[in-house]
């Protein structure tokens, strides 16, 4: 009897998680839009880049829909946005779900 109340607490514990996972997840709509506000300066409207600004900045920059940058996970994807990498400077005034939204964008501009 015990054993059993300790397996579905362990189940409502793991439906409770799937089921919350998904709402984890960003809107790529407002993700579009923020996008465009603070991002697409330098790295395009479609995130291809700006081979100008990159020349300048004497770097490259990478095709956010490209294989190299799709393969990171959500959690480096957000952690360069809000951390900045390479020469990008950080976004600092987004919050969680500001992250959240960009990297369900970015998710929408994989190469198919």
């Amino acid at each position: 009897m015990k054993r059993a109340l300790v397996i579905l607490a362990g189940l409502a514990v793991a439906i409770g998680l799937a089921v919350a996972a998904p709402a984890a997840k960003g809107d790529a709509a407002a993700g579009k839009a923020l996008f465009a506000k603070k991002c697409a300066g330098c790295h395009g409207p479609s995130g291809e880049g700006k081979e100008a600004l990159a020349k300048m900045l004497k770097t490259t920059m990478r095709d956010l829909g490209s294989a190299e940058v799709q393969a990171k996970s959500d959690d480096e994807l957000a952690k360069n946005i809000t951390e900045g990498t390479g020469k990008m400077k950080p976004v600092k005034d987004a919050s969680a779900g500001d992250v959240a939204n960009v990297v369900a964008f970015l998710r929408t501009l994989a190469k198919k």
